[in-house]
């Protein structure tokens, strides 16, 4: 079972300890937009790589993602290579906003599932409208209509893996071995 934090009683347990290390799995174009003061950025496909080395780090680690999917799953891998103090924040950036937490903001980008909802609904609608002169084109709309049912039972999806790999959501680099000797050296 996932153990989760609710926006409040992390700013409680932030103010009480210091040591507390947030962890925001978001691609780094969405971290570039707004973040939790203190976190660092550890994308989600850059933590499948290096999870092990995270994982042997001491302290607690809060996951942060948009709104609790991408967290859920670092949660997952992270314990698997052996990482036992975790959490993840519920509701994610999204529900830390609605209780008013701070933010340090920068550019401003889509987040993820707003881009995975534009992609989808626009591939849906090219796919019937495309049907009326072209009638197999339908098959486009049940396959996203597929991809989106296999991304909520399965708690991942493939289309915002593919668009994280765009320029567009890439912002800074993470350069992912000054991260993981932070970790190591808090």
């Amino acid at each position: 079972m996932t153990a989760t934090i609710t926006p409040t009683e992390l700013r409680v347990r932030l103010e009480d300890d210091p040591s507390l290390q947030l962890l925001d799995v978001r691609s780094g174009a969405e971290f570039e937009s707004a973040h939790i003061p203190g976190s660092v950025n550890v994308p989600l496909d850059a933590l499948t790589r290096v999870g092990h080395e995270i994982a042997d780090t001491d302290g607690t680690f809060v996951l942060v993602c948009q709104s609790g999917g991408r967290a859920d799953q670092a949660h997952t891998h992270l314990r698997a290579a052996g990482k036992d103090h975790l959490m993840v924040l519920d509701g994610g950036i999204t529900a830390w906003q609605h209780a008013d937490g701070p933010l340090n903001r920068g550019t401003q980008r889509w987040a993820m599932d707003r881009q995975v909802r534009l992609v989808a609904g626009s591939l849906v609608l090219t796919g019937i409208a495309v049907s009326l002169a072209l009638p197999q084109a339908k098959w486009l709309a049940g396959a996203v209509g597929a991809g989106l049912t296999y991304s909520a039972v399965s708690n991942s999806c493939a289309m915002a893996t593919v668009l994280s790999k765009l320029p567009y959501n890439q912002g800074p680099g993470c350069d992912i071995d000054a991260v993981v000797a932070q970790l190591t050296a808090a």
